[in-house]
């Protein structure tokens, strides 16, 4: 028997009934927060599949296409799946909303618990594995970055064993920025938001790492550890963190003009 111990949770706040927790996890991940729409089956913290697009916000098509194409490949239903993880934000409103919603409906319709995680962790998760061990010291800061248009970004900053050494905050890239933290600390930066900042930020301490951008792949080893300590977020309130306030944008043209 691969069980090793029983937990009990109780998942929902508009229901009293108890499910059965398993050790061993199989878990839905899915990332929505940015241009990236991805979705990935993770097992024991370990990636089994993974589906992604980086084509633009595609989301609403792209998603549960995503979910059914993996649980087909995994010859595999929705309930034989043990918890939904969803990316909690920031990031793009639409995207995020898209997101938490078809988390939301796969959790209800299935009796599944549902798991936050945050994309700068999941970057800084992977952004661990981009560096050389030989270089670091335990001062060391990892700063992922979202973009936010314009020269404004999402970042956090995590040490090396991912505790949050930072909140999420939106920042505005000057030449001053991190000046505090770099002048005793060697920060990495990655993530699409970092791209913008390489020609600003010129500080011997400010190093990048390209190509990390936000996945589903990323959250496996995060949403296993949060499972683990029973650590869910309420299905029926659970609402994804934007950080900024939604602006709609007023279209210029007069839609009853000829």
């Amino acid at each position: 028997m691969f069980v090793k111990s029983f937990y009990y949770q109780k998942y929902f706040s508009f229901s009293l009934f108890n499910i059965l927790v398993l050790v061993m996890a199989l878990i839905l991940n899915i990332e929505s927060s940015t241009e990236v729409c991805s979705v990935a089956l993770g097992k024991e913290g370990k990636l089994v599949t993974y589906r992604e697009n980086k084509e633009g916000l595609n989301h609403a098509t792209l998603l549960t296409v995503f979910v059914e194409e993996i649980l087909a490949e995994q010859n595999i239903s929705i309930n034989d799946i043990d918890a939904i993880a969803v990316s909690e934000g920031p990031g793009s409103y639409t995207g995020l909303r898209i997101g938490v919603s078809a988390a939301k409906g796969l959790c209800y319709a299935a009796q599944k618990p549902l798991i936050a995680i945050s994309p700068l962790q999941a970057m800084a998760s992977e952004a661990q594995k981009h560096i050389n061990s030989e270089v670091l010291d335990s001062s060391t800061i990892l700063c992922p970055m979202m973009d936010a248009r314009r020269m404004e970004v999402y970042s956090a900053q995590f040490d090396l064993h991912l505790n949050t050494k930072k909140e999420t905050t939106a920042e505005i890239i000057s030449e001053e920025s991190f000046a505090s933290e770099l002048t005793d600390h060697q920060l990495y930066f990655f993530g699409n938001g970092a791209e913008k900042c390489k020609t600003i930020i010129q500080h011997n301490n400010a190093k990048f790492i390209d190509n990390i951008h936000t996945s589903a792949r990323f959250m496996i080893e995060l949403s296993e550890q949060k499972f683990q300590q029973n650590n869910f977020v309420d299905v029926a309130y659970f609402e994804p963190f934007y950080l900024k306030d939604f602006v709609a944008i007023k279209s210029t043209k007069n839609i009853l003009k000829k």
